[in-house]
């Protein structure tokens, strides 16, 4: 009988900045949303390499703010840690007031609301629990200082009390980077093993040049020295147009029988673009030798499957499914909002699902990211979708709709900053369309840059009448080859618009922060509605190779 394997990515699609932590023979592990909603998925497993979601942590029930805008602002980077009965997430919300911690005693929730850190600067803050019981709070920040007196980013650590939810006081440097002015150092980690502390940390940036390097020292607030084989996990070397591509930004876990994992993120590479899927869930084994960790001995590298680990119990869960009747009342928690749903626009009745034209379009001017924005309530976007999980698939829905004024429905394709794919159902002039919109946007500054400034294009790229109220839309998507279609039921399409380039809706100067949303909509562009698009089913599927 062949032994189980541990297959990459553990967690396929949208579902970057793992962090990871065992209590008894179970693992948890969090992901990060962006401005996604509920916010902050957390997964269980036995085995490490088979995970179900069992919740979110962030709902609007403990006060989740988030703003659909470029769809890459919002939480990022959670870390998760376990102490004394009681789970613990801290993370920044750049829609709302910075970093924060969210507590439960059971990690499917319920969660409670956040306690704001208002004395915890930058990015990536993370807990670190001592043997003695003592809380620290781990930063990035501007916080080296060079001969000339510069500052320059680095590593700091402060000591923290968890039953105030405040710093104990003043943080120290710990640590800058294992490559000299290294780009963004960032993520950090502490664990004790043995007599050291290990300090992990991504630099590089999250892209390409992405890496793992660690540090470590036998005082926890002294200046750690570096791991003369750093960086210790990085895909930077093998070029862009290797199959899995922006390795970094690790967490590690040990097993109750000694072994040693790290669960970190990376992309899947499209004919050498890796936008789509975003950056997902990885891992891989890693040994200690001569006092350091060594990831994926032997290979060096991520590898597509690792042996199952040892003396873990194997337990499989029930894949997610396909397809979507909306039989039940309640969404599966694959679904996704696009911002916090402050307003009533989706209800599930008759088995489908019922989406209000609200005044918002899909498309709406962007924003500048800034924690010092007022935040905006009355914004929401009708949109519901699931993760882009594979390099080829096919999404289908069958809506009920007869759209007026400027209202439309439809299929949605969503990347960030305004770069979506819309198979939508219109009217013009008293004429019933389907038509295909391409939209773009341009800027030069990033969103969370000062004097962001953007300008949103649409482009009509296909469109046919359609008199009927029902009809089925259909993307078929082989790597970056989309084609488009319509017809009456699934075994009645005919092509809209074939060949489709993907790589419009994924360019460089998008990021790779996100990965892909495929789902349904429905807007009044811009005017008051009541009417509403039915949705009496939604699928999404993998395509096997030809």
């Amino acid at each position: 009988m062949n032994k189980p394997k541990i297959r990459n990515p553990i967690l396929p699609g949208f579902y970057p900045d793992p962090s990871i932590c065992r209590v008894g023979e179970d693992f948890y592990m969090v992901c990060s949303s962006f401005e996604l909603y509920p916010g902050i998925p957390v997964f269980h497993s036995k085995d490490l390499a088979n995970w179900e979601q069992l919740g979110y942590a962030m709902h609007r029930e403990n006060g989740f703010h988030v703003e659909a805008n470029i769809y890459a602002g919002g939480v990022m980077a959670p870390t998760i840690r376990y102490h004394k009965g009681t789970f613990y997430i801290i993370n920044a919300n750049f829609c709302d007031q910075g970093n924060f911690i969210v507590t439960a005693t059971d990690p499917a929730g319920p969660w409670s609301k956040p306690f704001w850190l208002t004395d915890v600067p930058g990015i990536d803050a993370s807990l670190f629990f001592d043997e003695d019981g003592k809380a620290y709070v781990i930063g990035t920040g501007d916080v080296v200082k060079r001969a000339d007196g510069a500052m320059e980013r680095g590593i700091w650590i402060c000591e923290f009390d968890v039953e105030k939810m405040k710093t104990v006081g003043e943080p120290a440097a710990i640590w800058d980077s294992a490559l000299r002015h290294a780009a963004s150092p960032e993520a950090p980690h502490i664990y004790k093993v043995g007599e050291y502390y290990y300090l992990v940390i991504a630099e590089g940036g999250t892209e390409h040049y992405h890496a793992v390097t660690v540090a470590r020292s036998k005082e926890l607030k002294g200046w750690y020295e570096g791991n003369p084989a750093n960086p210790v996990m990085t895909h930077r070397q093998f070029g862009f147009t290797y199959p899995i591509a922006n390795a970094g930004h690790a967490d590690l876990v040990e097993t109750s029988a000694g072994e040693w994992y790290a669960v970190l993120l990376a992309s899947r590479t499209i004919e050498g673009i890796h936008k789509n899927l975003g950056r997902e869930t990885y891992i891989c084994p890693v040994v200690w030798e001569r006092g350091w960790p060594v990831f994926s001995p032997e290979s060096g590298k991520i590898d597509w499957e690792y042996p199952a680990a040892r003396d873990l119990t194997w337990t499989e869960y029930e894949p997610e499914p396909e397809w979507d009747g909306f039989d039940i009342k309640r969404l599966a928690l694959y679904w996704s909002f696009w911002g916090t749903p402050y307003e009533d626009f989706y209800r599930i009745s008759d088995s489908s699902l019922k989406l209000r034209c609200l005044r918002r379009s899909l498309s709406a001017p962007l924003l500048p990211l800034s924690m010092e924005s007022e935040k905006i309530y009355d914004n929401c976007v009708s949109f519901l979708g699931r993760r882009q999980r594979h390099v080829d698939f096919k999404a289908a829905l069958q809506m009920r709709f007869l759209p007026e004024g400027k209202e439309s429905a439809g299929l949605a394709v969503l990347q960030a900053s305004n770069h979506q794919f819309r198979l939508e159902r219109v009217q013009e002039k008293g004429v019933q369309l389907l038509r295909l919109v391409l939209v773009t946007a341009d800027f030069e500054i990033p969103p969370y840059l000062p004097g962001f400034t953007s300008v949103t294009h649409e482009t009509v790229l296909a469109q046919t009448p359609w008199a009927e109220e029902e009809v089925v839309l259909k993307l078929c998507a082989r790597g970056q080859d989309y084609g488009f279609y319509y017809g009456k039921n699934m075994e009645a399409l005919v092509p809209l618009y074939e060949h489709g380039d993907a790589k419009r809706i994924n360019p460089e100067k998008v990021g790779g922060m996100v990965g892909t949303l495929l789902g349904m909509f429905a807007s009044g562009n811009g005017t008051e509605s009541g009417n509403e698009a039915s949705f009496d089913w939604f699928l999404y599927q993998e395509m096997k190779q030809r």
